[in-house]
Parts: structure tokens; C-alpha cells; sequence
């Protein structure tokens, strides 16, 4: 996915590096036209100062300075509108690549919430029995044998700190090594099931060595 985006934003700004050298040589030859124009500007001042005697020479002098200076104004007008235009192409690629950065990071997230949930699944498949009564021996269901004359199978495993059948609410060690894995809500001081990850008293004492 990644170098998808990277090759896709990569084609796109291909032709950005001329387009840009194209914009600054256009903004220099305009910089040196208002330079050129300048110097005749102040060779025009020279003139009417000094060499120019009669009003009609002057005026055709002052005439020429104002077309000269309106002519400088106008390069530099242009100047000014090609670097806004330079400034908005770039400004362009990086909106767009910050969008793009956007996309590309939201379907990561999503991507990798999937792949938790899957191997968050996997992993009560693998290590974890199921909790849900329905699935549960008869032993197992609330309540039975618990208050019950009804026969145990000896041979049933037991759980919990208490060495005894399944019976009632339990709950799950989240240490997928917890070698006892199920226990009772009672017998951990448990009254419903609590948020996030749980780990037993044994396992709980090892994780904080």
C-alpha cells in the first residue's frame, strides 16, 4: 500500500522540478528587464538634467521616463503574479500530500485494528475453552453441582484456585501459559466480568517480579 502511494505521489510531482526552473528563470529574465530599464532610467535623468535645453526636448525626455518606469511596474507586476503562481503549484503537492498521508494512515489504523481482532480471536480459539454455558458440560452450567445431589464424573477437570469443577460464572486468565486458565467469579473476589485484560492472583504476583 505504501509504496503504491509512494510511487502514485512520486509520478504526480514528476514534472514539478522543470516547471519550477522554468517559473525562476522567467522571474530572473523579468528582474533583469527592470534593471535594464532603470539604468535607462537614470541615463534619462542624466540628460534632462544636464545636457536637455529647450522644453520640448525635456518633455520628450519625461514622456520617455514615464513609459520606461511603467514599463518597470509592469515586469515587476508579473513577476509578483508568476511567484504567486510558483507559490500556489507547490502549495498544491503538499496539500495534496498531506491528504493523501491522511488516507494512507487511516487505512493502516483500520488495517491494523483488523489484525488484532483477528489474532485477539485466534488466540481465545487456540488457548482459551469456551466460556459460554451452552457449550459447557452439564457440570459446568450455573449451578450445577453446586447445591445439587447430582452425580460428578470423576473424571471432569477442575479449575481454579479451588481445585473444583466448573460451576457458575468464570472467568478466563488472560496469560495464555496460566496453567489453571479458568476460575470462579467467587473465589477471585469477582461479582461481573471486569474491562480489559484480567490475570489471575498466581499470574498477576509473576508479571510484577
Amino acid at each position: 500500500m505504501a509504496n503504491a502511494f509512494l510511487s502514485s505521489y512520486l509520478e504526480s510531482i514528476n514534472s514539478v522540478p522543470g516547471e519550477l526552473q522554468r517559473n525562476f528563470n522567467m522571474m530572473h529574465d523579468l528582474d533583469q528587464r527592470v534593471e535594464d530599464l532603470l539604468s535607462e532610467i537614470q541615463d534619462c535623468q542624466h540628460r534632462y538634467l544636464t545636457t536637455l535645453k529647450t522644453n520640448t526636448d525635456k518633455s520628450k525626455c519625461l514622456s520617455e521616463i514615464k513609459e520606461k518606469f511603467d514599463q518597470s511596474h509592469a515586469y515587476s507586476d508579473d513577476k509578483v503574479q508568476l511567484a504567486m503562481q510558483t507559490y500556489e503549484m507547490v502549495d498544491k503537492h503538499i496539500r495534496r500530500l498531506d491528504t493523501d498521508l491522511q488516507r494512507l494512515e487511516a487505512k493502516q489504523r483500520s488495517s491494523e485494528k483488523t489484525s488484532e481482532s483477528r489474532m485477539f480471536v485466534d488466540k481465545r480459539s487456540d488457548n482459551k475453552k469456551s466460556a459460554d454455558q451452552t457449550a459447557l458440560p452439564f457440570s459446568l452450567i450455573s449451578g450445577a453441582g453446586e447445591g445439587l445431589d447430582m452425580p460428578v464424573d470423576p473424571n471432569e477437570p477442575t479449575y481454579c484456585l479451588c481445585h473444583q469443577v466448573s460451576y457458575g460464572e468464570m472467568i478466563g486468565c488472560d496469560n495464555t501459559d496460566c496453567p489453571v486458565e479458568w476460575f470462579h467469579f467467587a473465589c477471585v473476589g469477582l461479582t461481573s466480568k471486569p474491562k480489559g485484560n484480567w490475570f489471575c492472583p498466581r499470574c498477576s504476583k509473576d508479571i510484577g517480579k
